[in-house]
């Protein structure tokens, strides 16, 4: 059994809890469902119906409510996925933001309305790096950005 993180993001969903969740996972390898609870006969959800989830993505745990129509997500909340190369930016980038929204600077609404940020593992090098200059350059690369490009990060960066 899996200890519970004393604390745990907590997303809120009209009703497609299960669905997004089920779809979460199955982008993040070693992710997985840890505990599922269902509606009985009282309550707001039809018995038997998703209320909660309890999952895990990439080592993170959150949970997930079917709460109803009250709240929507805002980009004032967002999940940061540290991304190890571009391959993983661009399938990241198609699979979370189909039939969602793209942003800008590596941030996208997935279809259920949560925002993601996709954060190459590398952007501290370029916009944080020792040559001020070159961190200057991949600042403004990747303000004009939607998806971010680590190859063009990486020649802002060094000055091409």
């Amino acid at each position: 059994m899996t200890a519970v993180q004393k604390i745990r993001t907590f997303l809120w969903f009209d009703h497609e809890a299960e669905e997004a969740v089920n779809f979460y996972i199955s982008l993040f390898p070693g992710s997985r469902i840890l505990q599922v609870s269902r509606y009985g006969e009282a309550g707001p959800g039809k018995p038997g119906s998703v209320l909660t989830m309890s999952f895990e993505l990439a080592g993170v745990q959150l949970l997930a409510l079917n709460g109803g129509p009250h709240f929507k997500f805002n980009e004032a909340i967002s999940l940061s996925v540290d991304c190890q190369n571009e391959a993983e930016v661009d399938e990241l980038w198609e699979k979370l933001g189909a039939g969602g929204e793209y942003g800008r600077c590596g941030w996208l609404k997935d279809r259920y309305g949560l925002s993601w940020q996709l954060v190459p593992s590398r952007l501290p090098e370029f916009i944080g790096g020792a040559d001020a200059a070159g961190a200057k350059r991949a600042m403004e690369a990747m303000l004009k950005m939607s998806k971010l490009d680590i190859r063009a990060l990486e020649a802002a960066y060094d000055g091409g």
